[in-house]
């Protein structure tokens, strides 16, 4: 056989080989991405576009692995969950106030973890990272906050409101005192 026939067929499996591997490492790293942030994965996809969110979701977990984020110390988490059950208990009497004080206290709580204080887009953003199947509902929380703040909001969405917020209160919690558990074992 002809020496260039065989020197085009080894390039054109080399090539073949290259062009395999890269679909197949777009492939792994899609499956991971949408494993990892879940339902977020498909928000950004439908908001970005499929090639753009994975870019987006690679810069944000990136962007996250950055910060010094802390576990909090027993005696810490206790005082934040006095804190959570003191506006929780103010919903009776003043639904709007304990849910402006619900988003204060997580935002506290997230900046107390060592999450930066952005806006709110950033925020929910980098919370996506470690908390992808309820950033939704902080998004949701707070869209209820800012249409109370316009008079849009009923008494039923800022008790949905709460909710949301304490669900993302209670992860930014656990995994907390998951984390230390496994430090003391």
């Amino acid at each position: 056989m002809d020496p260039k026939i065989i020197v085009v067929i080894a390039v054109a499996v080399i090539a073949l080989l290259i062009v395999v591997w890269a679909v197949m490492r777009k492939r792994q790293r899609t499956v991971v991405l949408r494993k990892n942030f879940g339902p977020e994965y498909e928000r950004v996809v439908k908001e970005q576009g499929a090639t753009r969110a994975e870019t987006v979701l690679l810069e944000r977990q990136q962007r996250v692995e950055k910060f010094h984020l802390r576990t909090l110390a027993v005696d810490e988490r206790e005082r934040f969950i006095t804190e959570w059950r003191i506006v929780q208990s103010r919903f009776v009497d003043d639904p709007a106030m304990a849910v402006t004080e619900a988003d204060a206290l997580v935002t506290r709580l997230m900046q107390f973890r060592g999450y930066p204080m952005t806006d709110f887009e950033q925020r929910s953003a980098d919370i996506s990272v470690h908390y992808p199947l309820v950033v939704n509902n902080y998004r949701a929380a707070h869209e209820v906050a800012l249409r109370h703040q316009r008079g849009e909001a009923s008494t039923e969405d800022l008790r949905n409101s709460m909710i949301y917020y304490r669900t993302l209160f209670d992860e930014l919690l656990e995994s907390n005192a998951v984390r230390a558990k496994r430090e003391v074992a």
